[in-house]
């Protein structure tokens, strides 16, 4: 069997030729002199706009993904189903309905089981389609010769067609058992990629000086998060740090760090406390007229960079990197800092381009841009001559852009910021940077964080609630709940932390991404520690008691994995087969995130898998005990394939979600 990759791009290329063929014979028919039929001409009109719409068929699936019909059974990849199901029925309603250009493809999983397994809606908005063009077609009759058009596949056991026009799909069982087969013996894959691309995420991003405070913590745990899920895929990742290290605030703390420690670049000062550092300085550039002065005068010598003021600056940076890394060491988040400053060189070049395209205009001595569609404008030059936040993201972006080659740009910061981007954005493509049809750039913004009481989180004085005090807060209630459940008594000490650790971390974590991030959300130890209803808690003891059956059963890895290649995973059970189906669902939820940035789907889809793993559980004998003794004396292998399998796919959803699941709890 030849590369499906290549025989899709062969038959595109005779299909195209076939068209030529037939556009030039078209042309010649339409010639007064011809005395061909028209009948003839109908014909080969038809001909042409069915192969045209062939073409578009297959010119998508490859711009899409490899053909997944092509895809082998045994592929260690795991298989889109819902993706394979929209190529079978996008084939069929092109075959029954060439004539329709771009036709809806509406395939789903099914909400009741007494409907199938999955359901395919285009039917209804194919009839409205043809009521737009004056035709009136029944959606039934279309479903029907849809399905009478449905090339034979691996997938598909039977179709019925109910209601109006909805189609249901019943999956073949031995295809899905086939399947988690696959799983069980090759690990979590992620599905083919058709084109390894260069990712950018631009999260966290603290300032310097200034403690990390909850308001980071959602860019930081939500880019995070994303990054894995792209790291997973297959794509190219690079983490950026994007802090403030730049600005009129470092001559303020330059001055400040001159008069309290003279000796600076002899004998490294001793601030440990940054922030009260910070107020300090503030407070005497507030009050002190002759002190602004100087923090002025100390902005344009860092700005010249003069060695000494390099020097401070370095130690100011270097206190506030030792304060943000004990943070993302809790946390578990890698990332690469290039903060305002890495940009400054390149912000001249950035405006010159601006000026030399006639895009700069002068306003009360300041420079700026008004990007296409836009009525706000960049400010490029303030009227003092320096630099702005607008000046260092455009800079930034075509860094990204030009230098990274990012195939996909994302900025994770709060939706505040958003009209702020739009206009950047705008002015990227306005210049010729990017095209979006090409290139994603997007901001993924998300709500704020609120306080029990529904208003903003604070501490009880009205400050900012500290990163750090609140993941150590976290900590201590995580150590309480254990030991409430006398989880001390059963733990040696190390498993007690890491229990510890997982849960207080985890549920922090989890909080914020089972929530959609465009919407505010409220931090409530007490919810998120809860060990019933979605929580991280929850999932974290359900995984635990997944594992241990494993352990009860005295069955180790080695004989998991052999029993994978040589068991079949049997479905006849009703529980087995929700479960079956459940597991199997992961891939098409990964493709939605990708597609939307929206992370609660997957916590979603977990905490749905571990509740279908209950009912299972509840219903089906993994293993059977001799009711006198308590001694095993059977354990159903197939059954404990489905627990692994589960087990296997909660694990890889915890990475992506940045979890950290323990073997005890």
């Amino acid at each position: 069997m030849g590369d499906p990759l290549t025989e899709c791009h062969s038959r595109l290329e005779q299909q195209e030729k076939e068209i030529k063929s037939l556009s030039a014979e078209i042309e010649s028919l339409k010639n007064p002199k011809n005395l061909e039929p028209t009948a003839r001409l109908d014909e080969l009109r038809e001909e042409n706009t069915k192969l045209k719409y062939r073409l578009n068929i297959l010119k998508r699936s490859l711009q899409e993904s490899p053909p997944v019909s092509a895809l082998p059974c045994d592929s260690k990849a795991m298989l889109n189903i819902n993706q394979r199901l929209q190529h079978i029925f996008g084939g069929a309603i092109g075959a029954a309905y060439p004539e329709l250009e771009h036709p809806p493809l509406a395939v789903t999983p099914s909400q009741q089981a007494k409907f199938g397994d999955y359901q395919c809606n285009s039917a209804m908005a194919m009839s409205q389609m043809f009521k737009a063009k004056g035709a009136k077609v029944n959606p039934r009759e279309i479903a029907e010769k849809v399905v009478k058009n449905l090339p034979d596949n691996e997938l598909i056991e039977k179709t019925e067609i109910a209601g109006p026009g909805f189609i249901n799909v019943h999956l073949k069982r031995s295809f899905v058992s086939q399947l988690l087969s696959n799983l069980l013996v090759n690990g979590v894959q992620p599905p083919p990629l058709p084109k390894k691309k260069r990712v950018v995420v631009d999260f966290s991003s603290p300032n310097i000086a200034k403690e990390m405070h909850v308001g980071h913590l959602r860019s930081t745990i939500i880019g995070d998060s994303m990054c894995r899920l792209f790291e997973f895929l297959g794509y190219d990742v690079l983490r950026l740090n994007h802090v403030g290290d730049w600005g009129t605030q470092f001559g303020m703390l330059i001055a400040h760090l001159q008069d309290k420690f003279p000796d600076y670049l002899m004998t490294s000062p001793p601030i440990s406390d940054l922030q009260a550092f910070y107020k300090e300085s503030k407070k005497r550039f507030d009050e002190e007229e002759d002190f602004k002065k100087r923090a002025y005068q100390c902005v344009v010598r860092l700005q010249s960079k003069e060695p000494d003021f390099i020097k401070a600056w370095n130690l100011i940076c270097d206190v506030s990197r030792k304060e943000f890394q004990r943070v993302y060491d809790c946390l578990d988040i890698k990332l690469i800092e290039r903060g305002e400053s890495y940009y400054q060189d390149m912000m001249t070049e950035v405006v010159k381009e601006f000026e030399g395209k006639g895009f700069v205009e002068l306003d009360e001595g300041r420079k700026i841009v008004f990007a296409t569609g836009q009525s706000l404008p960049l400010t490029v030059v303030k009227s003092d001559g320096g630099y702005t936040y607008d000046t260092s993201d455009l800079a930034a972006i075509k860094n990204r852009l030009f230098d990274e080659k990012a195939d996909i740009i994302i900025y994770v910061t709060d939706s505040g910021q958003a009209s702020h981007f739009q206009v950047v954005f705008a002015a990227a493509q306005m210049i010729g940077w990017y095209d979006p049809k090409v290139t994603r750039v997007e901001h993924a913004g998300f709500g704020v964080v609120l306080g029990e009481d529904k208003k903003k989180f604070k501490t009880r004085s009205g400050d900012t609630v500290r990163l750090m005090d609140l993941l150590e807060e976290g900590l201590k209630r995580s150590m309480d709940k254990l030991k409430d459940k006398e989880r001390d008594k059963v733990l040696s000490p190390e498993e007690l932390e890491k229990a510890q650790r997982a849960v207080a971390f985890g549920c922090i974590k989890y909080a914020d991404l089972s929530h959609n991030r465009i919407n505010d959300y409220i931090f409530s130890f007490d919810k998120m520690l809860d060990d019933r209803g979605n929580t991280a808690a929850y999932l974290l003891y359900a995984f635990t008691r997944i594992r241990s059956i494993a352990r009860l059963a005295n069955i180790d890895e080695a004989a998991l994995r052999k029993a994978a290649e040589t068991t079949e995973v049997l479905l006849d059970h009703e529980k087995e087969w929700k479960l079956g189906k459940c597991i199997l669902r992961f891939p098409e939820i990964l493709q939605k995130i990708t597609d939307d940035l929206l992370l609660h789907t997957l916590c979603d889809f977990l905490y749905e898998l571990a509740t279908t793993f209950t009912e299972f559980y509840d219903s089906c004998y993994c293993i059977e005990k001799d009711r006198k003794t308590g001694e095993v004396v059977k354990v159903n292998m197939w059954r404990m394939l489905l627990c692994e399998a589960t087990a296997a796919v909660m694990a890889k959803g915890f990475d992506i979600l940045g979890i950290t699941p323990v073997s005890k709890m």
